[in-house]
């Protein structure tokens, strides 16, 4: 049979300028949400102080975006529709230390080409507002420009997104859902600039009023309502970084991560080096698929990050991504680490609020175009100490009333001692002696009763406190052993040494980081081409790790990631809790006076005393106006 000919090969032809702004839009514009992101950034970059959207049919039939910012001059609206015009950089320069939101110049055109567009702007030197339209995705000239009136600032409607390409319109979901997406869009855009006013209006009717006001009272807005009374401030300063903001206590973490902001430079992100960084702070708090609640704001000089690596800049890459993370993580740690907590209502409130390291200043406002850089400041060098316990008050009063029959008794009998020095329930036994020359009750208050054999009873200065006495010496323990191992990392020799085929890229990533392994307590060596040979490991982590090839390979793969690890660690620290839990004072144990003074003391000095190794609570405050409000009191 006589063989086809091959075809032959298409023409190569330039794409017509519409076809090329609509293969644009794809990359900028996915649903309504995109639309109001890119116009809402616009309105902050001219320094918009005032902020209004309204949507019909969740913005799929209608967007109008006003703003009072600096405008658009009359000249510079063709060039407003037009790609790759922008007033925000002028060089390759500008684009390494960028700092506005709107700087790829292609927002307007991309909506533009799938959408009726029509832009009315004025600037303060100009006497009236001029108006520009583009229709049917055709690019505006200047003799569709026409006077029309309007205040100082911009007002760009935006009319049936998508109609001119229909495939793509079928994928919007219902105007509920799409009216959600940018509901949420703007409460970020909101978060990260407090000082502006926004307002949301859909069919006509206000469903978001977000008023200018402190950072703090902005986030406490557009958190859920539980945030307010279960989150610790945070806020930690080394050179040429900058941390604050809010994160939540692990009792109010939800299911979803709908409430997990992280902003670098006010730009809002979801970054896998900083979500990375979270997850390692909470890993000794948080367990299971819960997630925690938090916003917080990172300032990093704009030429240490690149922004421009996302259409959509929901991405950046940290030139030092390894000392971004480090520096994140360490910071949460502290903050969850240190401060006092206590129930009110239904949540937790910090009754002090942690500072680590703090800068002394509020977080500083994204700067607008032209002016200074956030990494054109100073930054302090800060570490992360954790605050000192209260100074000791007296309290031999209540020792004379209490102590009497309860510690002159005999202490009870020491348990035997358990492997690797395990703290056990004797951790708890105390002299009357020891007792009575410590003479204060600190924030936690004196002992006064135990009921069920697992509650502790206290009184403070503020009213009544309930310690569960097994969770909150299971942290105690847990963190003494913690401490305790963390003075070296002892290995175990392999019996039969392991040896593992890997790929390239691990390859690669051992030869980098092999000092960093060694660093971890795992002894690992090449063994040829594309293979490694484990011949030691964490002591505490010998018995228990049952495929050291894949603890070797998940270890490289988040060096390779995140330039760090914590695997090692948390395998560790599994099995320090599980040897914390089995050396912790049991329920229904009988505390003498002496013992419940030593367990209220030893939680005083413990970090990250308000949760157990699992995430429940260990300890919870009823104040005399939560007692009057139960009791009906004064009224």
């Amino acid at each position: 049979m006589p063989q086809t000919p091959p075809a032959s090969a298409p023409a190569i032809q330039l794409l017509d300028d519409r076809l090329v702004s609509q293969i644009a839009a794809g990359e900028v514009v996915e649903r309504p949400a995109s639309v109001v992101k890119e116009l809402v950034e616009n309105a902050v970059d001219a320094g918009a102080t005032a902020i209004e959207v309204r949507l019909e049919e969740g913005g799929i039939k209608r967007i109008v975006v006003s703003d009072n910012g600096s405008g658009i001059p009359k000249e510079s609206l063709v060039l407003a529709l037009t790609r790759h015009a922008t007033s925000k950089i002028h060089s390759l320069n500008d684009l390494e230390s960028v700092m506005s939101f709107g700087f790829r110049g292609e927002a307007l055109a991309s909506i533009a080409s799938v959408s009726d567009m029509r832009v009315v702007s004025r600037t303060a030197d100009e006497d009236r507002a001029w108006a520009i339209a583009s229709k049917n995705g055709r690019t505006a000239s200047a003799d569709t420009i026409t006077p029309a009136a309007g205040d100082k600032g911009t007002r760009i409607e935006v009319s049936d997104l998508f109609y001119l390409t229909p495939a793509r319109r079928k994928f919007l979901k219902s105007p509920a859902t799409e009216q959600a997406h940018v509901i949420a869009q703007i409460e970020r855009v909101a978060l990260a600039n407090p000082h502006i006013d926004f307002r949301v209006f859909a069919g006509g009717k206000p469903v978001l009023n977000l008023p200018a006001a402190l950072t703090e009272g902005r986030v406490f807005a557009v958190m859920p309502r539980e945030f307010k009374g279960a989150c610790r401030q945070v806020a930690a300063d080394m050179p040429g970084l900058h941390l604050e903001g809010w994160t939540g206590l692990p009792t109010a973490a939800k299911s979803r991560t709908d409430s997990q902001y992280f902003f670098v430079n006010g730009r809002f992100l979801r970054d896998r080096v900083l979500q990375h960084a979270v997850k390692t702070a909470y890993a000794d708090v948080l367990h299971g698929a819960s997630q925690p609640l938090y916003c917080l704001m990172l300032t990093i000089d704009p030429t240490r990050v690149d922004v421009n690596v996302h259409p959509q800049k929901s991405e950046v890459r940290f030139r030092d991504a390894q000392l971004v993370h480090q520096f994140v993580a360490k910071a949460l740690a502290a903050a969850l680490a240190a401060g006092a907590v206590v129930e009110e209502g239904a949540g937790c409130v910090v009754r002090e609020p942690v500072s680590i390291a703090p800068s002394g200043t509020a977080f500083p406002a994204r700067p607008f175009a032209g002016h200074a850089s956030a990494g054109s400041g100073s930054y302090a060098a800060g570490n992360f100490a954790r605050p000192k316990p209260e100074p000791a008050r007296d309290i031999e009063g209540w020792l004379a009333l209490y102590g009497g029959a309860h510690t002159a008794s005999a202490p009870a009998p020491r348990a035997p001692a358990a492997a690797l020095e395990t703290p056990t329930q004797a951790a708890l036994d105390v002299a009357p002696a020891a007792a009575a020359e410590r003479g204060h009750c600190g924030r936690l208050g004196r002992p006064i009763a135990q009921i069920g054999g697992i509650y502790v009873l206290a009184e403070n200065e503020r009213g009544l406190v309930v310690v569960d006495m097994h969770a909150a010496h299971e942290r105690v323990t847990y963190e003494k052993l913690k401490a305790k191992k963390d003075l070296g990392m002892d290995r175990t020799v392999l019996l039969v040494p392991s040896t593992f085929r890997v790929s390239d890229e691990e390859m690669a990533a051992f030869e980098e980081h092999r000092d960093t392994l060694a660093d971890f307590g795992l002894e690992v060596s090449a063994a040829g081409e594309n293979a490694l040979m484990v011949r030691a490991l964490p002591a505490i982590l010998a018995h228990e790790c049952a495929d050291t090839a894949q603890l070797v390979r998940s270890v490289l793969d988040d060096l390779a990631k995140f330039g760090t690890s914590s695997l090692t660690e948390e395998m560790r620290n599994a099995c320090l809790a599980t040897m914390a839990c089995h050396g912790s004072v049991r329920a229904h144990r009988r505390l003498t006076m002496g013992e419940m003074e030593a367990l209220l003391r030893q939680m005083e000095e413990t970090d990250r005393i308000d949760q157990c190794n699992h995430g429940r609570p260990t300890w919870l405050e009823l104040t005399l106006e939560d007692l009057d409000k139960l009791f009906l009191r004064g009224r």
